[in-house]
């Protein structure tokens, strides 16, 4: 066979397994990517915590974005570092937990999940049942690679190359550890690196002792995956993933060391297989989940003296309401460097409105009257960053600019109008409800607060794909954003009918509360409109919007998308 055919196949494989790996998880983060953080942050003791961390990552199909999202909490002060460790040492355990089931010969599945997710993909209107269907075929093409895997490797089991690699990365167990590490940061995913580690003992391609050398590099490797991807978040975040690295490094290379001398020395027989390939990986995570968790608090102060946090000159005031105007005068008659200005004051203003709409819904249940103050308070500094906005656009000079650098700075101006607009939602209609709520002493009920809060969730993950619409302009990223819109238009609807329904069940929570629950609907409702603006220009300049309605198109998606 030539050399260069496998290299195909083997290359093409790999990709097909990455690329499936990747389509399961973008499948379920558009579903249910805005309840994550209520998982993640919502757990009192670090055993919750851990063990949400591994059915999160079983989820996924992916510690490093367990590690990811854990990080990203981290940094903006939702998450302390002995529970975020925790969900992190968790997540690499239910990392290794998808490997077992994934590890089985499920060919016989593949024409079902693939009818099935087919159908639901292309024929269903609904974003989850949509998504369902992206997981279905993901699943589907996971087991497909892992068929190509084994069947790009049969024909040179029986070569004097493949031997010769295999008996050398045996005896020299270290070389084999690195090439593991290297295999899994190269990958971007732990699962796909050992998926194929297991592959290729299972079809005899190399010992189990080579094996389980790469098998152990792989887990050291991953560890350097979220590494690498926070390397510009906030020292909160970085000192969570170097903390994991240093667990995992620690504990992969004393079981290297230890395993290797013990079957050098005869003293344990060399198991054999896959399946003893796919046990060793869990035993090596859930030994490091146990040993390492009772330790996370005591960890915190080291890494805090490793990756101190920078000094802040005016400590008094909370990050949200420091001033740090991004709008340089003096670039004014620089067409590029003003509208970069004007788009991070935008930013820093989408970051104040967020401030103000995440702790909004936790009000109503037990807000004081200074918490409340304080989000009215915040207001100020939102309408003061229009102001200055109003003003800077008002002052560049229009005959250094084109047409087009002039609409985006028109652009931009009616988006940060849109975003006061949203403030002023939350400053003057949600802090009033909830005020009211205070007085009256009243609560919802368990199912409106869960509508609510899932309501709640997914504007919050709204505001973070708009953030990123302003910054990289992407053309798909603001059509999700358009029918995201349509799916809180839904939520909204939905709920409505169901509380109307539990009025007439003559539920004593719902009405007490009724006026107040719907008020609270439709400013959701308003405020995520308003965030949302910030696709309707990109859309209208690449032909994908026409008056107020979305283009439809049979699937414009792709699965990474």
């Amino acid at each position: 066979m030539p050399i260069l055919t496998f290299l195909l196949e083997l290359a093409g494989a790999t990709m097909l397994l990455l690329f499936a790996v990747r389509m399961v998880r973008t499948g379920i983060e558009r579903s249910y990517g805005a309840s994550f953080q209520r998982v993640l942050t919502g757990q009192r003791t670090l055993a919750q915590a851990g063990l949400s961390g591994m059915v999160l990552a079983m989820v996924l199909q992916s510690s490093a974005a367990v590690a990811l999202l854990t990080a990203g909490f981290s940094a903006t002060g939702l998450l302390g570092f002995p529970t975020g460790l925790a969900i992190i040492l968790g997540g690499d355990l239910g990392s290794a937990m998808i490997i077992q089931i994934l590890s089985f010969r499920l060919d016989w599945l593949v024409p079902m999940l693939l009818a099935a997710g087919g159908y639901l993909f292309v024929k269903t209107e609904a974003r989850k049942a949509r998504q369902m269907g992206r997981i279905l075929m993901g699943v589907a093409f996971i087991l497909i690679s892992l068929r190509f895997l084994r069947e790009a490797m049969d024909p040179i089991r029986e070569s004097a190359f493949l031997p010769a690699i295999a008996g050398h990365l045996a005896r020299d167990y270290v070389t084999a550890f690195l090439v593991g590490g290297a295999l899994a940061f190269v990958m971007h995913s732990s699962v796909a690196a050992i998926l194929m580690c297991v592959t290729l003992v299972q079809i005899e391609a190399i010992p189990f002792a080579a094996g389980l050398s790469l098998m152990l590099g792989a887990n050291f490797g991953s560890g350097f995956i979220p590494v690498w991807l926070s390397r510009g978040m906030a020292p909160a975040a970085r000192r969570l993933v170097w903390a994991n690295v240093a667990l995992r490094g620690g504990w992969a290379i004393l079981i290297l060391v230890a395993l290797n001398l013990i079957f050098g020395a005869g003293l344990m027989a060399m198991p054999e297989g896959g399946q003893a390939l796919v046990t060793a990986h869990i035993a090596f995570n859930a030994s490091l989940f146990l040993l390492a968790l009772p330790f996370c608090r005591a960890l915190e102060g080291p890494a805090r003296r490793l990756l101190p946090d920078p000094e802040r000159p005016d400590a008094s005031l909370p990050d949200a309401l420091r001033p740090a105007s991004a709008l340089d005068q003096t670039q004014v008659a620089n067409p590029s460097q003003a509208l970069a200005c004007l788009k991070r004051e935008v930013l820093r203003m989408g970051d104040l409105v967020e401030a103000m709409f995440r702790p909004a819904l936790d009000l109503y249940k037990g807000g004081t009257k200074e918490e409340i103050a304080r989000l009215r308070e915040m207001d100020d500094e939102v309408n003061a960053c229009l102001s200055g906005i109003r003003e800077y656009v008002a002052a560049l000079p229009t005959d250094r600019y084109s047409k087009a650098e002039q609409k985006q700075a028109r652009d931009l101006m009616e988006y940060a109008i849109r975003l006061e607009t949203a403030g002023d939602v939350v400053a003057k209609r949600l802090t009033v409800l909830a005020d009211r709520m205070r007085r009256k002493g009243s609560a919802f009920s368990r199912e409106g607060r869960t509508e609510l809060r899932r309501m709640h969730e997914c504007i919050l993950s709204n505001m973070g794909l708009a953030s990123n619409i302003l910054i990289s302009d992407d053309l798909e990223s603001a059509r999700l954003l358009s029918l995201e819109k349509t799916e809180v238009k839904r939520a909204e609807r939905d709920s409505r009918k169901r509380h109307l329904k539990r009025l007439q069940q003559g539920g004593r929570d719902s009405f007490e509360t009724s006026d107040i629950h719907l008020e609270t609907l439709r400013a959701f409702r308003e405020f995520n409109s308003h965030i949302a603006a910030v696709a309707y220009p990109i859309l209208y300049r690449n032909g994908q919007l026409l008056e107020t309605r979305l283009i439809e198109e049979m699937d414009s998606e792709t699965a990474s998308g």
